[in-house]
């Protein structure tokens, strides 16, 4: 199969490739409001609430009441671009990520004493990116948007007081928008090109894991998340520029593109140290290596633009992540629980292949939270998170996009609320 790399201009834009802002690569931490508050540290052995059906599918034997769980999340991302350099000029930078809202949903109820059933929504990955049109690296990224919604069915059985497992098959609904500016030769940096890809797909994962009472006051968590294969059915459409001195201008062409969302592992630790003290530990490993390349695949395309567009590919060479988390729970009284805690966080991209689409390094967030149970079968978690990274550079040299070369310092606060609700 013959692959055309993404340094041709008609290459550009017809991948599909995200961003961040809680988490490593296009992750997103945000499943768990009482699990944000103390940094998702033990988020495989707590077993606070409904949201457990993601954090660990064993937990829902501890939850001995039925409960729902509702939740959002609200992310505000900050860039700071500096020393832009670029071929063709514009705009050093922008609020190149929109604020996005996450939401969530849980539900647990308990069946007997060794079965519970639950069902969970959630987003585990995705995010947006977009600069606009004037940008001065649009020739290598104009907007990325990539959403991933999992509904998840689960069981747990408890052999036990100190031993529990859980399985739950996951159903993931994958869409996303990747588009971007096209040098036009006969004016470059002026009159461009754009093409704009979409797509959506369907496809099955599982979550699954195992809870410990190792003792009266210790417990140890093991989840798995299963990777998740998808196939997108996707749309190419081609505008402007270049595409209107070749007659293909506002024409669309199907296209296809094979994604994997990675594999992960979580072991974590709680250990209530009193009655008001509770210590969490967690470390995370996520196979991004996976992430090597994407090829889009487009069909039905005039002899003007099958050779450039008809195997098009965007290397990305990612590797395997470790995260890092540590947190606190302290218990006011009957009506109160304060958390904190702190998370650090690698950067699954390389200095070699890093663009702007995905400009991240490591990361550290800490994390502050509460827990207010006004009445017994209400609970009411609020959370907050602030993330701050490394300066990384994004270098780019094309003979047909010239060179973008930027600094760049990313930053970002979450704010999230849920209410629970047992029953």
């Amino acid at each position: 199969m013959k692959k055309i790399w993404l340094k041709t201009p008609l290459g550009l834009a017809v991948a599909l490739a995200t961003s961040h802002v809680l988490a490593s690569g296009f992750a997103l931490n945000e499943q768990s409001i009482s699990g944000m508050g103390s940094g998702f540290a033990g988020r495989s052995s707590s077993a606070e609430d409904a949201s457990t059906v993601f954090g660990n599918p064993a937990g829902m034997s501890r939850l001995k009441r039925e409960q729902v769980s509702l939740g959002a999340a609200t992310l505000f991302a900050k860039s700071d671009i500096s020393q832009t350099r670029s071929t063709f000029g514009g705009q050093q930078d922008g609020d190149m990520v929109p604020a996005t809202t996450v939401p969530m949903g849980y539900y647990v109820k308990p069946i007997d004493e060794h079965w519970a059933f639950g069902v969970g929504f959630y987003v585990p990955f995705g995010l947006i990116t977009d600069y606009g049109s004037g940008f001065a690296g649009r020739y290598y990224a104009n907007k990325s948007e990539v959403t991933t919604l999992t509904f998840q069915p689960t069981v747990s059985y408890a052999f036990n007081d100190k031993v529990s497992i859980g399985f739950g098959p996951t159903i993931n609904r994958i869409s996303g928008e990747l588009s971007g500016m096209v040098p036009n030769p006969l004016s470059p940096g002026r009159n461009d090109g754009k093409l704009k890809s979409t797509g959506d797909d369907t496809a099955l994962g599982f979550n699954a894991g195992i809870l410990v009472q190792a003792t009266d006051r210790t417990r140890l968590g093991l989840t798995y998340h299963s990777k998740v294969s998808y196939h997108l059915d996707a749309k190419t459409k081609v505008t402007g520029g270049v595409f209107s001195l070749l007659g293909v201008s506002g024409q669309s062409y199907d296209a296809s593109l094979d994604v994997d969302t990675p594999e992960s592992v979580d072991f974590s630790v709680t250990h209530q140290l009193n009655d008001d003290w509770t210590l969490y530990a967690g470390t995370t490993w996520t196979r991004w290596s996976r992430f090597k390349e994407l090829v889009i695949q487009n069909s039905g395309l005039p002899p003007l633009l099958s050779g450039s567009l008809g195997t098009v590919a965007e290397e990305q060479n990612w590797h395997d992540t470790w995260a890092h988390a540590i947190g606190t729970a302290y218990r006011l009284n009957n009506q109160w629980v304060l958390r904190a805690g702190l998370s650090v966080d690698q950067s699954p991209a390389n200095n070699t292949d890093r663009g702007p689409r995905i400009p991240t390094g490591d990361r550290t967030v800490i994390s502050f939270g509460a827990g207010w149970t006004p009445v017994d079968d209400v609970t009411i978690d609020v959370a907050y998170s602030y993330l701050w990274e490394e300066s990384v550079q994004v270098n780019h040299t094309s003979a047909t996009r010239g060179a973008y070369s930027s600094t760049y310092k990313n930053s970002a606060s979450g704010l999230g609320a849920s209410v629970s609700y047992r029953f």
